[in-house]
């Protein structure tokens, strides 16, 4: 077979070909002149980026027949054994599939005979990071003592498996990926020595789909070319990466900002049909959004975008859009490509987020509606609270001057009625007639029955409703009739929304667990508090002014007992 694929043809025979590794290939050189070069070297970084092809030239440079020198010549018996492989004592070893002990035990025992053909034995261990530990234990005691004649390179795409007693005994050095620039540098040199052409932008996008490897740069170049049939095209590497174009992308860009969901589905489908991967429309999506969010912070650095090149377009686009709506967009379509990944359908995953996207504008508007309806119970519930205040103040300034009166005008010898009993109550508790008539009808037996059942219809509550639960877990029960439960609630704002939201919802699940109807009403702990103080007092006046009367024989001190238990209940007797 005649043919052979472009990165081979071209595989650098120096270290000044080796693209975008300046700052490995000077030190090499400099290593090679002044023969200070190491016995065990360690190159890691992406696949592509020139490891192998190092290692062979550090090779061939030491063994060339001109060394001490910066390059091999590439002309003497040497360097041309070594590059057509014929060369027996330098080795190339694939670590991948001789990764065990045998195989690291024969080198440890053929690396101290002396090279055959040139002054050193060099051993290339590709992708050193599969061998097994014992391998590593193996090959760790030849690299800490070799022999003069012995060269050890190590490449790998994962330094981070190796064991650190390896990496310790190497020089190590880490290629970077190849800048886009490098790459397409490198192309059209390729491309004029064969005598291709190519448009700018077919390079570019090949240099972008490397992603920072010159290896498969140059494989999808060779394809490009064979798929065209004149100049290389933006359109022929589209075709053969799967990828679409940054127009297309723009189109769908934007039908996702205006929330126009028929379009993004249309284009969405329109790919699909022509052979498009899903999984690679999503992230050549999510690597444009990356890059409108990379654009507005740096807009000076060209460099750092990955997928576009930056036109009119896509610079308007990216001034238009928000930044915070770019962080969730980018989050959103991660999500999705990550569930694409193991989905048999990617396609179905693909349409739900670009209908996720598009519909999340009309979801913020209804739950800005929602706030502005929230704002607006809140305005009311704080102008309610600013008149229970005044209410109370009053009630505060009112009560002394009501208890003078009493002290100077009422004879010890008159006992007060219920009837007073009761207005004392309302004037203390601002005239809630309806908790005074739960509290007078009110039996210990209700109330038990209620605080009994209480857990059961708060988890009744929660199974319908848990904004319902989370609402009514301020109150709780405090005084029962047999028909109406008092509710006493610690915040205003969780009273207003069970009495107009979930009154019939909490009432149904009382009846329910209870085997009774029964209904609430409620009531703010602080006036619960003044209610009961009020009748309290009440029931010890009259205590007070009938001392003749028995305990047990009052019917209001019997009702008081019922109400709030014995030991709560104080009377004293007037002397």
């Amino acid at each position: 077979m005649s043919y052979k694929a472009l990165y081979r043809v071209w595989r650098p025979q120096s270290l000044e070909d080796v693209t975008g590794q300046k700052h490995i290939t000077t030190t090499l050189q400099n290593a090679l002149v002044e023969e200070k070069f190491s016995h065990a070297y360690l190159f890691s970084g992406p696949r592509g980026t020139g490891k192998t092809s190092a290692a062979k030239i550090i090779a061939k440079a030491v063994n060339c027949e001109h060394a001490p020198i910066k390059e091999p010549c590439n002309e003497c018996r040497a360097c041309r054994g070594i590059s057509d492989g014929s060369v027996v004592d330098v080795i190339e070893i694939d670590a991948a599939s001789n990764n065990g002990v045998d195989e690291i035990r024969y080198i440890r025992e053929n690396v101290i005979a002396a090279p055959r053909d040139v002054r050193y034995k060099v051993y290339i261990i590709d992708e050193v990071h599969m061998l097994s530990t014992g391998a590593f234990n193996a090959l760790l005691k030849t690299l800490e003592e070799p022999p003069k004649h012995a060269i050890f390179i190590l490449a790998t795409t994962e330094p981070h498996k190796i064991p650190l007693t390896i990496i310790s005994r190497c020089q190590r050095f880490d290629f970077k990926r190849i800048t886009t620039e490098d790459i397409v540098d490198r192309m059209k040199y390729i491309l004029a020595e064969q005598g291709w052409e190519a448009e700018e932008e077919a390079l570019y996008l090949i240099a972008r789909a490397a992603e920072g490897g010159m290896r498969d740069a140059l494989s999808l170049l060779d394809q490009a070319v064979s798929f065209s049939t004149d100049v290389v095209q933006a359109g022929d590497v589209l075709a053969i990466t799967g990828a679409v174009s940054q127009q297309f992308l723009t189109k769908v860009v934007t039908a996702l900002r205006e929330k126009d969901t028929a379009s993004a589905l249309e284009a969405a489908n329109s790919m699909i049909q022509e052979g498009k991967d899903p999984l690679q429309f999503m992230e050549d999506l999510i690597y444009y959004f990356r890059d409108m969010l990379l654009y507005q912070t740096a807009p000076e650095l060209d460099e750092v975008l990955n997928r576009v090149t930056v036109d009119e377009s896509f610079r308007s686009l990216a001034e238009e859009t928000s930044s915070d709506w770019l962080y969730e967009i980018i989050h959103r379509l991660n999500e999705h490509h990550q569930e694409m990944k193991w989905a048999s359908h990617p396609k179905i995953f693909l349409e739900m987020a670009l209908i996720h996207i598009c519909q999340s504008g009309k979801q913020q508007g209804e739950n800005d509606s929602n706030a502005q309806v929230t704002n607006k119970e809140l305005t009311e519930l704080k102008t309610q609270l600013s008149e229970l205040k005044r209410e109370v103040k009053h009630w505060q300034e009112q009560a002394p001057k009501e208890s003078e009166t009493n002290k100077d005008h009422v004879p010890k010898a008159t006992s007060p009625s219920r009837e007073n009993t009761s207005r004392k109550i309302a004037s203390t508790i601002g005239g809630n007639k309806r908790a005074q008539g739960i509290v007078s009808e009110a039996t210990k037996k209700e109330l038990q029955l209620v605080q009994s059942s209480w857990a059961d219809v708060m988890k009744l509550v929660k199974q319908q409703s848990v904004p319902a639960h989370a609402w009514l877990s301020d109150a709780k029960p405090v005084v029962s009739n047999g028909t109406e439960v008092l509710l006493a609630f610690q915040n205003e704002m969780h009273r207003n929304m069970v009495d107009t939201k979930f009154r019939e919802m909490v009432d149904q699940s009382l009846t329910e667990t209870c085997g009774k109807p029964l209904h609430i009403v409620t009531i703010l702990a602080p006036q619960w508090e003044k209610l009961k103080e009020a009748y309290k007092k009440g029931i010890e006046g009259e205590s007070g002014e009938n001392g003749d009367e028995k305990e047990g024989e009052d019917p209001i001190i019997d009702e008081a007992i019922k109400l709030v238990g014995e030991d709560l209940v104080e009377i004293i007797e007037e002397k």
